[in-house]
């Protein structure tokens, strides 16, 4: 079975991420170890971090990762822009290796040079590759152990120039990039579905699959982030809604967690939720009960009621 989770809030400290996974009973967590909407980040205090490192400990040691800011776009065309979130990224990737985070999800970035033409997208992805080289060595400037940390590639819903939406640009970022056997693949189905993977059929599971395959393979995909979308198929806009309540579906959903390539594979939500954690708790629910075999539509019905 997949080991499944959400992304949490580490409101009043980093550890109380892993306190809100364990109230869940969750096998896998995403955080983001800093303001996401901020560019100025500090490292946390060695003893935040400590306290971090030996809650992940007494939780049982499951699947960790972080999510890089939004704000970073290592596919733009200006410089300074650039330069700016490759600083970030290393600061990030620093971050993960005080906590012992062993990778940071990455939305590519969008090119900005108007439209999906070939040029365009092949002088974005060329981008992406250098400087995530560039971002890999600055870290590792910054803390020895960030050679530890890895980068997680997530496609996207292809809202304008951004890349991703076509897995086949996620596999020319790692093609290029001089540091590639420290990139993997976050496959997000929200995002799948509006780039025009339908994934409530087969086929389209299918297409998606191979795809990512043909692309990276599948041996680099570390994570899943496992959203419906609130969007139609091939929309290209970013919306998630919650397990079997939009357009992936219960049945969508159910090829995913029960294909034994992926046993043992994270999954984590990032669905809409209250402080008391609800929504992830009914979400996990219809996941679980998926994974055993439930069938779809009853399965489902844990979530009937819920907002997005």
């Amino acid at each position: 079975m997949p080991l499944f989770g959400a992304h949490m809030s580490v409101a009043g400290g980093l550890w109380r991420a892993v306190e809100h996974i364990v109230a869940v009973r969750g096998d896998a967590l995403q955080v983001f170890t800093a303001n996401q909407r901020r560019w100025e980040a500090p490292r946390p205090p060695e003893e935040d971090a400590e306290h971090f490192r030996a809650a992940v400990a007494a939780w049982g040691g499951g699947f960790v990762a972080s999510h890089a800011s939004y704000l970073f776009n290592l596919a733009s065309p200006d410089e300074d822009a650039a330069h700016r979130s490759v600083q970030g990224l290393a600061a990030e990737i620093e971050r993960c290796a005080l906590l012992g985070i062993a990778w940071v999800v990455l939305h590519p970035g969008a090119h900005l040079e108007g439209g999906r033409g070939e040029a365009a997208v092949a002088d974005g992805t060329r981008r992406v590759a250098e400087r995530l080289a560039r971002a890999f060595d600055a870290a590792g400037r910054l803390h020895p152990e960030a050679v530890g940390v890895g980068v997680l590639l997530e496609n996207t819903a292809g809202q304008g120039t951004c890349l991703g939406a076509d897995v086949a640009e996620l596999g020319r970022i790692v093609d290029a990039c001089p540091a590639g056997e420290r990139l993997g693949v976050c496959i997000d189905t929200a995002h799948a579905c509006a780039a025009g993977y339908d994934l409530a059929t087969q086929d389209g599971y299918a297409r998606l699959m191979a795809a990512v395959d043909g692309a990276v393979g599948l041996a680099r995909v570390r994570l899943f982030h496992v959203n419906d979308s609130a969007t139609p198929c091939g929309a290209r806009s970013d919306r998630h809604a919650h397990v079997g309540l939009g357009h992936v579906g219960a049945a969508g959903f159910a090829r995913l967690v029960r294909d034994p390539r992926f046993s043992g594979h994270p999954m984590v939500l990032e669905t809409h939720k209250g402080k008391d954690l609800a929504e992830d708790r009914r979400n996990l629910r219809v996941l679980r009960r998926l994974a055993a075999g439930d069938d779809p539509e009853l399965a489902a019905r844990d979530v009937e009621g819920l907002q997005e």
